[in-house]
């Protein structure tokens, strides 16, 4: 089996998508018919029945779980049955559906073909999960960056994770790409629909019922694939059951709330609203809101300050990331709106999802640049304060 893979960068196109085929015949006349589907496939109305309180952002709520079978453990390498119930418990997905892919994608691993265990099939395709590992090929590069590559080199686009914490996010190590399948699930609405996100991975429909039946055959009795599962899109709690983004202040508390309610929209490069944002897009709306004129960029915001000390940063401040693309001035490439808890509010890349809640100190992702508190500069001040004489 042939996976194709096509993905965005952080700064580009809108949509991914991923066909399969069995043999070049049968993958030609397959792409001939592709359609090609956006990532985003949830509207903003259906994201705002999603919003209901009590869901905790951070690590602690996961989907049900099921046991494994006496068939997986009999069937799948015990390194990789590891890996997948790990990885559901972390992520809040049903390991089964991790093992179906992997049993579909490469027989976990096990798999003679070209780009199982090292290079590229001939779609450009690697790894265990098969990600697309190869700019300007037919499965695109929705790994981001090069197949094996020091966490620190990797690129704010893709979703190739450093998963068992050894500095390098490697494509064929199976404890990488497993957490990177998963994530990418989760990107393509799992929580909100099983089969749709199985799709999304990989473009037809029988691909999803191979999924699902191997699923079914790993999972010790019945397992519900619509179990609670976590989503920074509808958080509204911290770990400690208190609300998220509780600001200092009623003016910063109005920026925070209103960055907070876009959440669910797409990552639009360019987006300034009111469907979709980039990254600093969404910053300067979210000022805008309460009158306020702030650079357009990341690198101008960055540069307009004024700077905060880590550790001291609040709600409402800017945390920006140490991410540079060609062509684009220097400075930090992305921006996301500190809430609290170690969480922001982002609009991230075209491949990772709506915009939702996420924590900045993650080591897979890029190192932080630093904060920055827009209401703290002079030229803000001065806004707010003709605002108040013309009221």
């Amino acid at each position: 089996m042939i996976s194709l893979l096509r993905g965005t960068g952080d700064r580009g196109g809108a949509g991914v998508w991923i066909g399969v085929a069995a043999a070049v015949g049968v993958a030609v006349m397959f792409m001939s018919a592709m359609v090609v589907i956006p990532l985003i496939t949830n509207t903003t109305q259906q994201m705002g029945t999603l919003m209901t309180s009590g869901l905790v952002c951070g690590p602690g709520t996961t989907s049900e779980q099921p046991d494994a079978s006496g068939y997986a453990m009999d069937s799948i390498p015990e390194n990789y049955l590891e890996l997948y119930k790990e990885t559901g418990e972390d992520r809040g997905i049903p390991w089964n559906i991790l093992a179906g892919v992997g049993q579909v994608e490469s027989h976990h691993g096990r798999w003679e073909g070209p780009g199982i265990k090292e290079g590229h099939n001939d779609w450009g395709a690697a790894g265990p999960m098969q990600f697309g590992a190869l700019d300007g090929s037919a499965a695109g590069n929705s790994w981001g960056g090069e197949p094996v590559q020091p966490v620190e080199e990797r690129p704010e686009n893709g979703y190739g994770v450093d998963g068992n914490g050894d500095g390098i996010v490697n494509v064929y190590d199976p404890a990488d790409a497993i957490p990177a399948a998963a994530d990418y699930l989760i990107a393509h609405g799992i929580e909100d629909d099983v089969r749709k996100a199985i799709y999304g991975y990989n473009h037809a429909w029988w691909y999803v019922d191979d999924v699902l039946e191997w699923a079914e055959k790993y999972a010790d009795g019945q397992f519900n694939t619509s179990g609670a599962i976590q989503t920074s899109v509808t958080c509204e709690l911290d770990a400690d059951g208190i609300p998220i983004g509780r600001a200092p202040d009623d003016l910063t508390q109005a920026v925070v709330d209103w960055a907070l309610s876009q959440r669910g929209k797409p990552y639009i490069w360019g987006g300034t609203g009111p469907n979709g944002f980039d990254c600093s897009g969404l910053m300067l709306k979210a000022y805008a809101s309460i009158g306020v004129t702030i650079p357009r960029i990341s690198q101008d915001q960055w540069k307009f300050g004024p700077e905060v000390e880590p550790g001291e940063e609040q709600p409402g401040d800017l945390v920006f990331f140490n991410v540079s693309r060609s062509g684009e001035p220097p400075g930090p490439g992305h921006v996301g709106m500190v809430i609290g808890d170690g969480l922001m509010v982002e609009a991230w890349c075209t491949n990772c999802g709506p915009i939702a809640v996420r924590e900045y100190d993650d080591p897979n992702r890029s190192s932080i640049t630093g904060f920055t508190r827009p209401l703290e500069h002079p030229d803000v001040k001065a806004q707010l304060e003709a605002q108040d004489n013309r009221g």
